[in-house]
């Protein structure tokens, strides 16, 4: 990849904002956080600056963060997208939300995808691209007949946690057999919820053996839209599908930093 020329003629890295979660400390201690794993992914697989991004309204605008950022990271998190924003009332299988995350990342995906600009979405990212985009989700896979229990397991250590599940099946010749090079992989399953009524422009390109949809693109979106419902963070600089990815999205934000670079400089 070309570095990008930033202030004053140095080398820059594209910047990727990470859209962080909301946590409390000890019950009590306010913090934004966006994984250090997804951190170590942007840097150093796909090649570019982390930003966390404190997903608060009150805080930043979609806007400034457009401006800002040349690609975004949309993280897993344990809050889910509220049901409101689909048209369902909340119910306990919900689980708990982050009405902030919600009010920065749908608009944001919306923009994104009318300006080209790249993001790449990881489990509850995954779901946020359907949501924005008009599609619903199944509070809990696991509830469903015939499913598996697609959830992180409550103990062990992290390698036990994240390590590989189940297979993925892609559309033959479709981006991710593309990408990838293989019609099923193997993914390391970690999430509760998942899609339900598919947003009109959102493509299924990979199914879970289950058939839970585990992997999306935008239909006719101008940038890099590809978003999974595995963990693809883990790991991500030796994994052989998580680092094709990375680097592929990689190249997509400096592909559009550079264009961005290309327009400052001829109205310069």
């Amino acid at each position: 990849m070309t570095a990008v020329k930033g202030l004053h003629g140095r080398a820059a890295r594209p910047v990727v904002g990470i859209i962080g979660n909301s946590y409390l400390i000890n019950d009590s201690y306010p913090v934004h956080s966006g994984g250090q794993m997804n951190s170590s992914a942007v840097a150093e697989v796909a090649g570019c600056l982390p930003l966390i991004i404190p997903s608060d309204p009150r805080l930043v605008s979609v806007d400034e963060l457009l401006d800002l950022c040349d690609g975004f990271l949309l993280t897993g998190g344990r809050p889910n997208v509220h049901p409101s924003e689909y048209g369902e009332a909340e119910t306990p299988a919900h689980g708990a939300f982050d009405r902030s995350r919600d009010a920065i990342t749908l608009p944001l995906i919306r923009a994104c995808v009318d300006r080209g600009q790249p993001f790449l979405g990881i489990c509850r990212g995954f779901q946020e691209v359907n949501v924005a985009l008009g599609g619903t989700l199944h509070p809990e896979i696991r509830d469903l007949p015939g499913r598996m229990n697609h959830r992180m397991p409550p103990d062990g250590t992290l390698e036990e946690q994240f390590a590989l599940r189940h297979t993925v099946s892609f559309t033959e010749g479709g981006p991710f057999h593309r990408l990838l090079g293989a019609r099923e992989v193997l993914t390391n399953t970690l999430h509760g919820q998942g899609i339900a009524r598919p947003a009109p422009r959102v493509v299924i390109d990979g199914y879970a053996p289950d058939g839970t949809p585990e992997a999306i693109y935008v239909r006719e979106a101008p940038g890099f839209t590809m978003s999974v419902q595995w963990h693809p963070e883990w790991n991500a600089g030796n994994d052989p599908v998580s680092r094709p990815l990375f680097q592929a999205f990689g190249a997509a934000v400096f592909a559009w930093a550079a264009k961005g670079a290309s327009v400052a400089r001829r109205s310069a």
